[in-house]
């Protein structure tokens, strides 16, 4: 919030957003995966035609990291991994006999399905009184019966996907709090890597975010928590609609400035672009050794797939992405 934006100023979602556009029943007032439906198989093969080199990359950060699982503040907390099966246990004389002595190990992990690597399900956020596509907010209510994460699991993203490198295009190795970009920004940092953003590109930006967090302690990284991300305008949601756009991926934890400096709203991109517009958010994706890449042989443009996990009524899922040059 900036000094000049007071909390009895600040429009609620649904005023700010007023009379911006909505894709709700563009493919059907039974759809869930929204803009995803511009991927299809002439989108898979523009994407496949990328390949040059055959380098893979995986961009999921590490669940249980020592240096930390980077989550969004609030009552989300890092994943806990427990071993309940091990040589200790057999040790103890307490592990299970198998016919020809084999012994294993065995563990299980408790975690929230958005506090690590991972795709919003498009009913994750709203405002009013409606999810993406005009279901009720109450088909969330213990469970999400619509627009859940498991239709776009089934789906699965699969197309040419652009890294956007707002970081190195800016000089800087990660940005600041609070800092902010648009869709101008993209086009002329696009055009610095010598790219065009097409149509129904898969849209990844690269921040440096996740290198600052790991590289700073949590208090100072937490303090006065601000990303730095797209910010909200209706001429930005305009480029997004027109652009087609199925997938923004960042390497933040929420893919937008968390405070918009203008409104004061916060989060108005989740409402804009996933509840209005079906776009599909992917967070907490580590793009620093792709952008590494990227900036050393030139290549931005790759073929790009992902598929989180399939959670029934899910509100979102972990995902390992993967990249192709």
């Amino acid at each position: 919030m900036t000094d000049t934006t007071t909390r009895t100023s600040i429009p609620t979602t649904v005023e700010l957003l007023k009379d911006q556009p909505q894709n709700w029943g563009r493919w059907g007032h039974d759809d869930e995966v929204g803009a995803l439906n511009y991927l299809g198989p002439a989108e898979a093969l523009a994407g496949a035609a990328e390949i040059t080199s055959g380098k893979s990359f995986t961009l999921q950060v590490q669940i249980g990291n020592p240096k930390g699982d980077p989550a969004f503040p609030g009552a989300r907390g890092p994943a806990e991994r427990e071993n309940v099966m091990d040589r200790g246990v057999y040790l103890a004389g307490e592990g299970p006999e198998a016919d020809g002595g084999a012994q294993f190990a065995d563990d299980k992990i408790t975690m929230y399905l958005q506090g690590s690597s991972q795709y919003d399900a498009l009913g994750h956020l709203w405002c009013g009184d409606q999810i993406y596509n005009g279901y009720a907010a109450e088909t969330t209510t213990g469970g999400m019966k619509k627009a859940s994460i498991l239709p776009i699991a089934e789906k699965g993203i699969v197309g040419r996907g652009i890294l956007i490198d707002i970081a190195r295009h800016r000089g800087k190795k990660s940005l600041a709090k609070g800092e902010t970009f648009d869709h101008k920004d993209l086009l002329a940092a696009a055009a610095s890597q010598g790219v065009d953003i097409r149509k129904r590109d898969i849209l990844l930006i690269h921040t440096g975010w996740l290198e600052y967090f790991y590289e700073t302690p949590r208090e100072e990284f937490y303090a006065n928590f601000n990303e730095p991300g797209l910010t909200y305008s209706p001429e930005l949601v305009a480029w997004f609609n027109e652009m087609e756009i199925p997938n923004l991926v960042t390497d933040t934890l929420a893919n937008e400035v968390t405070t918009d400096p203008v409104s004061g709203v916060w989060l108005p991109l989740h409402n804009a672009l996933m509840r209005n517009l079906g776009v599909t958010f992917a967070e907490i994706i580590a793009l620093d050794a792709l952008a590494a890449d990227c900036a050393a042989d030139g290549q931005y443009t790759f073929f790009y797939t992902a598929a989180p996990l399939k959670v029934v009524e899910g509100t979102g899922a972990p995902v390992n992405p993967v990249v192709v040059k």
